[in-house]
């Protein structure tokens, strides 16, 4: 497949994306053929770790190939997406629970889907111009592909911060919010790549880890908790308006940019996922249940229509005065029966 390379090298498993044209947006081939490659080394003794990487220098994964997305939906087929998302989650969820080292190397923009394969693993590397984000609710998604179990794990309320506003975090704010693990120039990947590759010894990751520059975010903590502790959308707009400092004015101007039952639904989905029974399994089955509606309820279609077919930036977002029905975020997160989401394996 001319979109990603997969071998075996030394003692690695070794995937590259290789569409750096397209920002390596990954599709669902790609999905697959990642899939179908980790199980079959999940099982072989000769590989010992798993290298991901990816050309170009602007994006390791700049999120899912939406496009197929867009043109099925509108003609009103909205199981390609559900089978989409469901396949993609199951990857999702072998990545999260791999039994061997997973590597990924995360240059450039690191978003959505490709946070879904590069930020699961056991040692994921940022660099100089690693920027990872979770936009999904510009384009009337929610943060999925697993990306709700590190939001919701993250400091404060900070997973309510980048879930709704698509905050993009440099190699520090990564490292602080749970989404990477080591700052290593970049000027040094392809030599570590090459002895992860001969040795087979992920340990080797850590001894090349350096202090990233400053982030943001560790600064804007407080801010962030002060504004993002109440129970719903509502309660963080009143908190937001309220306070007339550029961090309230800026992080609600981008808020009111995005589809209001998107993030109305992120907080909530944030808020149940919160707590000691959180699992990678209870996150990707609650996105789930707002990503198999999307299409049909959702502004998923409407969003990528704005922002990627006729490219007007101006969404006719369902709620637009972001006054969203506590009964509308129930309807898009209530369980989905025998549509559930399931993890096994065929």
């Amino acid at each position: 497949m001319s979109d990603i390379e997969i071998r075996t090298t030394g003692r690695a498993g070794r995937i590259t994306l290789t569409r750096p044209h397209a920002l390596n947006a990954l599709s669902y081939d790609m999905c697959m053929a990642i899939d179908t490659a980790m199980r079959n080394w999940r099982e072989d003794d000769a590989v010992d770790l798993i290298v991901l990487d990816a050309e170009g220098e602007k994006a390791f994964c700049a999120g899912g190939d939406i496009a197929e997305l867009y043109e099925t939906g509108t003609k009103g087929n909205y199981a390609y997406g559900q089978k989409f998302w469901r396949d993609e989650y199951r990857l999702n969820a072998l990545i999260f629970e791999y039994p061997k080292p997973v590597i990924s190397f995360l240059q450039g923009f690191t978003m959505g889907g490709g946070v879904g394969i590069g930020c699961h693993g056991s040692h994921r590397v940022v660099g100089e111009s690693s920027r990872i984000a979770m936009p999904e609710c510009s384009i009337g998604l929610i943060p999925d592909v697993g990306g709700s179990l590190m939001l919701a794990l993250a400091p404060g309320r900070l997973g309510e911060f980048l879930g709704t506003t698509g905050f993009r975090m440099g190699p520090a704010d990564a490292i602080f919010a749970g989404f990477a693990d080591h700052f290593i120039p970049q000027s040094q990947w392809s030599d570590l790549i090459e002895i992860l590759e001969a040795s087979g010894n992920a340990e080797l990751v850590a001894e090349h880890s350096e202090t990233p520059p400053n982030g943001e975010l560790a600064g804007a903590l407080t801010d962030i908790d002060n504004h993002f502790s109440g129970e719903t959308l509502g309660d963080i707009l009143i908190s937001l308006r309220n306070d007339g400092q550029e961090f309230a004015d800026k992080t609600l101007e981008k808020i009111t940019k995005n589809a209001p039952l998107s993030v109305a639904c992120t907080i909530e989905m944030l808020h149940r996922l919160r707590g000691p029974s959180l699992t990678m399994r209870r996150a990707l089955e609650m996105e789930y249940r707002f990503t198999h509606r999307a299409m049909e309820h959702g502004d998923f279609l409407e969003g990528i229509r704005a922002q990627i077919i006729d490219k007007d930036r101006n969404p006719n977002w369902q709620f637009s005065d972001m006054d969203v029905p506590l009964v509308a975020v129930s309807k898009m997160l209530q369980p989905l029966g025998a549509d559930t989401l399931t993890f096994e394996e065929d």
